[in-house]
């Protein structure tokens, strides 16, 4: 009886297991930086109307955005530099989006300080407001 509960358990675990073929891990990893990239506008957005009247950092907030874009074009040309396709193999939609979404995640984090707001008393913060 009871090596029939333990394979019967097996059997229905493996019906809860299945595979993906590297069409949609590309798709699901491409959809996660999609995502990524959509919440970082959204704390881009929340930053230039935070800060809407402190018009000198809203010029530096903008040019220190389409810097960073170049930054991460240029860290994923690194990366990845231009080559024959299928160079880097099928995983390589994968492993771009990844990266990707790694390097935005990096930039929500540093925006992020611009919306949570320093602590008081933090002589170091910058034009970042203070908690309240």
């Amino acid at each position: 009886m009871k090596s029939l509960m333990i394979i019967l358990l097996s059997v229905m675990s493996l019906s809860y297991c299945y595979g993906q073929t590297q069409a949609e891990m590309n798709k699901a990893d491409h959809d996660h930086y999609v995502n990524t990239d959509i919440e970082l506008n959204s704390i881009y957005k929340k930053v230039i109307n935070e800060y809407a009247e402190d018009t000198a950092f809203i010029k530096n907030l903008k040019a220190s955005q389409r810097l960073w874009v170049k930054f991460r074009d240029a860290e994923m040309k690194m990366r990845y530099p231009d080559r024959e396709p299928g160079y880097y193999g099928s995983m390589q939609p994968s492993c771009r989006d990844n990266y990707l979404a790694e390097l935005t995640e990096d930039r929500i984090n540093t925006l992020k300080e611009w919306i949570e707001g320093a602590e008081e008393g933090d002589v170091c913060s910058g034009s970042v407001k203070t908690k309240e």
